[in-house]
């Protein structure tokens, strides 16, 4: 067992390393394609990783240099912690009505017009203090752990007014820096129009824009601005102004788009957004458009599997050409299983997907979708952030569909999950 972790040492053997590296960003994988290195070790040095190859020079290099080294004695698969590109893990109370009502036929607009929905959250978040918000993240960041996630990108949008994303937004801030996690975090404050600010959408937006944007760019409380872009939230007229004033501050930009009605990726596209998400309306003219774009395709299982709908068109957009990673979307109303290995495992088998392609949804493809352009992958110069599962053939994680776990994660060369730790 490796105890005492440092955070720099040598690490193996390790049966089958696949650090995810020079792999094509877009279009279909094969798994052929999948970097692995057998009988493999690992040295970090100070969190980061300085050379992946075999085992043996590497584990003679810590003997000469009297660096630690960590020798595993069972097999283990090396991966690159998961990137979950796309969550909303900071929020309070729970939506379980919600999902209760879906199951007896509800739908999801139904149960919004009678109360239920976003709105619901943004109540029952918005009567949740600061402090309790922090904990209730950390506690979730502690949770993707677990199961593997070591960089996610979190945002806000049960706020919907100035002072209350702010709060939101700081809650984020302040557990991420109590947190290993890495943390990207994004301002969904055009989640929904709220019901209490009596002008229009584009007066809202437009006092969002004016009134909180220079405040999150002062203080660094968000890296990217999100807008969702549908029926019953803005329309992608209404958005395009509030994303140019995003533009102009410095922002990345990304899109909830193309859930239930199209219009969203290409809102995407044409604003150079990082990313379009969710998806699962989208019909061969926006798998096209996505395809020809730097805009990564993002897949929600997770809402689909909450929602009880149909999957991302993962597959054809993938044979398109397009690049397509595969998040989470844990939230407390359509996706609060929040467990992205099972998710993406689970659309591999819906859309048949390689595991190169699952694998590379939620490393590094994720991490491209992010702007990380070292997150994702096991490599010289990148943070040391990986996994060892406990098998000795990379095939076993996706074919537990996300029962088979992760004994270690490090994040920065630090073990914060080994066997037997509890949560």
């Amino acid at each position: 067992m490796v105890t005492d972790m440092e955070n720099t040492f040598v690490i193996g053997p390790i049966s089958q390393c696949l650090p995810m590296t020079n792999l094509p960003g877009r279009g279909a994988l094969r798994d052929e394609q999948l970097p692995i290195i057998e009988q493999a070790g690992i040295r970090v040095d100070q969190g980061k990783v300085i050379e992946v190859g075999h085992f043996d020079p590497l584990s003679a290099f810590a003997k000469a240099n009297q660096l630690p080294l960590h020798q595993l004695e069972r097999p283990y698969v090396a991966l690159p912690g998961w990137v979950d590109a796309h969550t909303h893990l900071c929020f309070g109370g729970s939506r379980a009505r919600d999902y209760a009502l879906r199951n007896s036929g509800k739908s999801y607009l139904e149960i919004a017009k009678a109360g239920g929905g976003i709105w619901d959250t943004v109540t029952q978040t918005r009567a949740t203090s600061k402090a309790q918000l922090t904990e209730d993240f950390i506690n979730r960041l502690k949770r993707c752990q677990h199961l593997g996630v070591t960089t996610v990108e979190v945002k806000s949008g049960y706020g919907l007014n100035v002072e209350e994303e702010l709060k939101l937004l700081e809650a984020i801030q302040a557990g991420a820096e109590r947190s290993a996690s890495k943390v990207v975090s994004s301002c969904l404050a055009a989640h929904l129009m709220p019901k209490d600010f009596l002008e229009s959408p584009e007066a809202y937006l437009k006092m969002i824009s004016q009134e909180l944007f220079p405040i999150l760019k002062s203080r660094n409380l968000a890296d990217r601005i999100d807008a969702f872009v549908e029926e019953s939230a803005f329309s992608a007229e209404q958005i395009r102004p509030y994303f140019a004033e995003a533009i102009k501050l410095g922002f990345d930009l990304t899109v909830h788009a193309d859930q239930f009605t199209t219009g969203g990726s290409a809102l995407a596209v044409e604003m150079g957004a990082r990313s379009a998400d969710h998806l699962e309306a989208s019909t061969a003219k926006e798998i096209a458009l996505l395809a020809k774009s730097n805009t990564v395709a993002v897949a929600l299982p997770g809402a689909s599997l909450g929602l009880g709908c149909g999957y991302t068109p993962a597959r054809a957009l993938l044979d398109a050409g397009a690049a397509l990673a595969i998040a989470s979307d844990w939230n407390p109303g359509s996706a609060p299983m929040g467990h992205l290995l099972l998710q993406a495992a689970v659309l591999g088998a819906a859309e048949k997907l390689s595991n190169a392609e699952v694998l590379a949804g939620i490393s590094c493809r994720a991490a491209d979708a992010l702007g990380l352009e070292t997150a994702g992958r096991i490599q010289a110069g990148a943070a040391a952030d990986f996994l060892l599962f406990p098998t000795d053939d990379y095939r076993e994680i996706t074919y537990h569909q996300g029962q088979l776990l992760p004994d270690y994660v490090f994040i920065d060369g630090q073990a914060v999950k080994q066997p037997n730790h509890e949560l």
